[in-house]
């Protein structure tokens, strides 16, 4: 099963499916409402990282339980959408960014499922390459820049980054900054499944911009782009091939102490 981990609009993907149902898998780290998606000869899962609604702040997700609910339901290969801000006046609103690694700054959130155990995980590729491979491969519907590769910085939220840090982050070599990719990421790669991240630019980081941040450009841009991004989904999810085993999958065969 495909996997969508998503924002506000990216649910109208939805509207492309021939079916779909709403169920609610019941995790040991909480429940979550997922809906099941028939496109084509593919079942996908979609879940809204923010909850019904766009309710739930970006400190506050409970993303163990997101990951673990995909997990049981079958989820093999993930894509998860965000919106970012730019580090790169090269970057500009309205590009698609497809990262391949990132780093964390993150200072409260639940990182891992092996709290009790000796399990070091490998991140020499952070993300998945054969699913930013097939994403990349069916990026001819965006209209605008696809940027390959690149470093997105997590930041705990919900505040917007100071001036230095963002100074900081690009001294760093971070590309984009955003609030949801960790540990999400990580979580998934704990469970052996494919992740990759598309990241819609919505604006440019505080400093990097001439103008203050305004949350309704932010708005605005995600609500321009939001078509796009939802054919470019829908397009990979096509192409992917059901059946695939991929290095992911194995993650944890060389993880154990």
């Amino acid at each position: 099963m495909i996997g969508i981990i998503g924002g506000s609009g990216v649910e109208e993907i939805s509207e492309l499916a021939d079916s779909t149902e709403t169920k609610v898998v019941e995790t040991e780290y909480g429940s979550v409402e997922v809906s099941l998606l028939s496109i084509g000869d593919k079942t996908v899962a979609f879940l809204p990282r923010h909850s019904a609604g766009h309710t739930c702040p970006p400190h506050k997700i409970n993303f163990k339980a997101n990951i673990m609910a995909l997990k049981e339901l079958g989820v093999t290969q993930i894509m998860a959408t965000n919106a970012v801000g730019s580090l790169d006046l090269d970057i500009g609103p309205g590009s698609i960014v497809l990262p391949d690694d990132f780093l964390d700054f993150t200072v409260n959130r639940d990182r891992t499922f092996y709290d009790n155990e000796v399990i070091h995980i490998d991140m020499t590729e952070p993300f998945c390459n054969r699913l930013r491979g097939a994403i990349l491969a069916n990026s001819g519907c965006v209209n605008g820049p696809v940027v390959d590769g690149g470093t997105i910085v997590c930041t705990e939220g919900p505040r917007f980054e100071t001036p230095a840090e963002i100074k900081m982050f690009g001294i760093l070599g971070g590309s984009i900054v955003g609030m949801t990719t960790l540990p999400e990421a990580v979580l998934a790669r704990e469970k052996e499944m494919c992740y990759a991240p598309i990241a819609v630019v919505s604006n440019y980081s505080t400093s990097i911009s001439p103008t203050k941040l305004n949350t309704d450009e932010v708005y605005g841009i995600m609500a321009k782009k939001k078509g796009e991004l939802i054919k470019l989904l829908f397009n990979t999810i096509k192409e992917l091939s059901k059946e695939c085993d991929c290095e992911c999958h194995h993650i944890l065969d060389d993880a154990h102490m």
